[in-house]
């Protein structure tokens, strides 16, 4: 596991232990660590900021940047969510229970433009149905766009669980809603080509600089070959199909070629 991870990691247990230990005291209490333990985590990690020409630029869950033998760096934009699309990353459950899962990746696609998916992420939605978002999005000609800090929880999953090499995974954060993967994952999404605006379970596919700089940000988090997965695969809702058309050999290739194959 990497060292970062595992630094982290033990101070979330650590924190969840006095999380524990203050139960009595009411959720107050709780709230105010919750917010110590993720100004933590935010000071732990690099800020996010466009790349004038380093991979650096991505706020990584990882320790270090990592030695691409490709010279590939894809354009990189800013376009924050709106506060109630996001929240904080829980360190225990709907049910007081801690939770501390590896990261996944999730992979999507926005069926509509990446334009349309932004304005709907930049719009306010108080009411907790309606709140969605990714943290990253990856337009047709390869620009990154930085939606949500990867520190934060998106919005990017309902009903849904991950089922990997520790098991099936998942946590419910909202006792009134089903549980899903959000707590613990990164969601990134690929804007869909004009002919996959529809319900069609295929269209014509991604273009190569999607998957270039899809290869590049999944590269920069370190998350293993295994933890990388599919909305259609993680949904149990049995509702979503992205990323449609998705080429999963083409993008490992591509992976592998930014990091050590020890992953494969």
């Amino acid at each position: 596991m990497n060292g970062r991870i595992r630094f982290l990691r033990w101070i979330s247990l650590g924190l969840m232990a006095l999380m524990m230990a203050l139960l009595p005291l009411g959720t107050k209490a709780i709230a105010h660590i919750q917010e110590q333990s993720t100004l933590a985590v935010a000071q732990a990690l690099p800020s996010v900021e466009p790349s004038a020409g380093a991979p650096s630029a991505l706020n990584r869950f990882a320790t270090d940047a990592i030695a691409t033998p490709s010279t590939y760096i894809p354009r990189q934009q800013q376009a924050p969510a709106h506060p109630t699309n996001y929240g904080e990353r829980f360190l225990v459950d709907a049910g007081n229970q801690p939770v501390y899962n590896d990261l996944i990746a999730v992979i999507h696609e926005t069926v509509g433009s990446a334009d349309s998916a932004i304005r709907l992420f930049q719009t306010a939605h108080y009411r907790d149905s309606d709140q969605v978002s990714y943290h990253t999005l990856i337009r047709q000609d390869g620009t990154v766009v930085y939606v949500v800090p990867p520190e934060r929880r998106a919005f990017g999953a309902g009903n849904s669980v991950f089922v990997g090499p520790n098991g099936v995974e998942t946590v419910r954060t909202n006792a009134a809603f089903p549980p899903s993967v959000n707590n613990f994952a990164y969601h990134i999404s690929l804007e869909t080509p004009a002919d996959g605006r529809g319900n069609r379970r295929t269209h014509s596919g991604y273009t190569e600089a999607q998957y270039r700089s899809l290869a590049w940000v999944i590269a920069q988090t370190q998350i293993p070959d295994e933890r990388v997965t599919t909305h259609q695969t993680v949904d149990r809702s049995g509702n979503r199909l992205d990323p449609r058309s998705f080429d999963r050999q083409r993008f490992f290739t591509l992976l592998h070629s930014y990091r050590p194959t020890k992953d494969a």
